[in-house]
């Protein structure tokens, strides 16, 4: 259970890096205590050579024998003058195997004379060549056996070791102990906010308060925060636009059917005689039609059935003329003048309703916002056709959006470019573009104007084609 944990597996993974770190230690540490070692034996065996030097009488082979087991050699050579001289000797009881020059031993060649000490399991006797110290001749050279300084390096690497694993349960039972309290805990503690927050989303008073002293965690829990907040406000948005929603379904319904009953008085009117009334009536019909879409509309999308755009051929110029039209009374008494860009006989496939429905919305926008500076100003239509499909523009020389709608745009109740605004109007023009497969982009916003450009691909038309 402990590896399958943070902290665990921090402290595992601290350990064996301790243990890895204190093994390439170790091998240079076996390497220098063996030259240590050769190196006080040839010290000793100096030393117990020197009291020799000083009489040319024989010694006692007895006191031969002793000396030499006490410098823990078997036999004593030493270099003066350019004459080589066997000092102590005694007997030996194998040839001799190898033999080492101290004087010029790299740290490499060390560690694998190392090594390869350890690896054997017989006894040896090998042959040892220093330089002796305090200038006491050219060279000294020694004889000894290698299972005394095989058992004392294997004693000196289980006690290297030892101190190693001590060291390093040690320093992986602290950093198991910092790690929890310093990165686990708090991650635990996050992690039981979401938790908890998880089972009652809408309940503001389970957002986390950012309370880490680490940095990361901290920004950590201030993004969860921040998502949270984002997240509650979401929830109660949308369950106030579905109680909205059903109260403009029943509204829809019932206004329906009375734009039903208007609609049929209106046919009766397309009969009359009067020249005034026969004008006037086929503009009446169409607004109630109009009107009747609307409401079947507004039913469906509170469904989530939004029927798919019905595509006709028709001319852009005339739904200009349409959109204007509509427009035009509130227009004049605003000093507002529309003025068009298309070319008369260019002809697009879309759905002709949803796509004036788009267009109103946008112009009447852009006249709201121009009257609400008190001044005049100018609405322009504009299209064209590119082989890609066919873009439409709507521009105006209002104030230009403010940095909510701008921020906001496109998303209902929240890109409201005027006071007491919603932002539907943008959002369900945005919605039937993409219906058409097109887009509706922000062109330009700023003290001179607005300008939208909406895109209608051609695909459509050739799929059908």
């Amino acid at each position: 259970m402990v590896v399958n944990t943070l902290s665990g597996r921090f402290a595992l993974l601290t350990t064996l890096f301790v243990v890895l770190a204190e093994v390439l230690i170790l091998l240079p540490s076996l390497a220098s205590f063996r030259q240590d070692y050769l190196s006080s034996r040839l010290e000793r065996a100096q030393i117990a050579s020197l009291a020799l030097l000083t009489t040319d009488a024989m010694i006692e082979p007895e006191l031969e024998a002793e000396l030499l087991l006490n410098a823990g050699v078997l036999n004593v050579v030493l270099r003066r003058d350019d004459v080589r001289e066997l000092v102590l000797s005694s007997p030996v009881p194998t040839p001799v195997y190898a033999t080492y020059d101290l004087r010029d031993a790299t740290l490499p060649g060390l560690i694998g004379d190392a090594l390869m000490l350890l690896g054997e399991t017989e006894e040896r006797v090998i042959r040892v060549i220093g330089a002796p110290v305090q200038s006491g001749g050219q060279l000294i050279e020694i004889t000894l056996k290698t299972q005394s300084l095989r058992s004392e390096m294997i004693e000196y690497g289980l006690r290297v070791l030892a101190l190693s694993a001590v060291f390093s349960v040690a320093t992986a039972i602290l950093l198991f102990v910092a790690a929890r309290s310093l990165i686990v805990v708090p991650i635990q503690r996050v992690v039981r906010h979401m938790t908890a927050w998880a089972d009652a989303p809408e309940d503001a008073r389970r957002i986390i308060t950012p309370s880490a002293r680490v940095n990361e965690l901290r920004e950590a829990e201030g993004a969860l925060a921040s998502m949270q907040h984002q997240l509650v406000a979401s929830l109660r948005q949308k369950e106030r636009l579905a109680q909205l929603g059903q109260a403009v379904a029943k509204i829809s319904h019932d206004l329906r059917n009375i734009l039903t009953t208007a609609q049929l008085f209106a046919d009766r009117m397309e009969e009359s005689q009067d020249p005034a009334v026969k004008r006037a009536a086929p503009k009446l019909v169409n607004s109630i039609s109009r009107a009747v879409n609307l409401c079947e509309s507004t039913l469906a999308f509170g469904r989530a059935q939004e029927p798919p755009p019905s595509l006709t051929r028709f001319m852009l110029a005339e739904l200009f003329a349409e959109v204007i039209e509509g427009e035009a009374m509130a227009a004049e008494a605003m000093g507002v003048e529309f003025v068009t860009d298309v070319v008369p006989n260019l002809v697009i496939r879309a759905d002709r309703d949803q796509l004036h429905r788009v267009l109103s919305n946008l112009a009447r926008n852009a006249r709201q916002a121009i009257a609400a500076t008190g001044k005049p100003g100018t609405i322009e239509l504009g299209g064209g056709e590119e082989e890609a499909g066919w873009w439409l523009r709507v521009g105006d020389t209002g104030p230009g959006l403010p940095e909510r709608a701008r921020e906001h745009l496109f998303q209902p109740f929240q890109g409201g470019s005027r006071q007491g605004g919603s932002g539907l109007g943008l959002a369900i023009a945005a919605e039937l573009v993409r219906g058409h497969g097109g887009r509706l982009d922000l062109l330009r916003t700023d003290a001179d104007g607005t300008e939208f450009l909406l895109h209608l691909p051609r695909e459509l038309d050739d799929a059908d084609t």
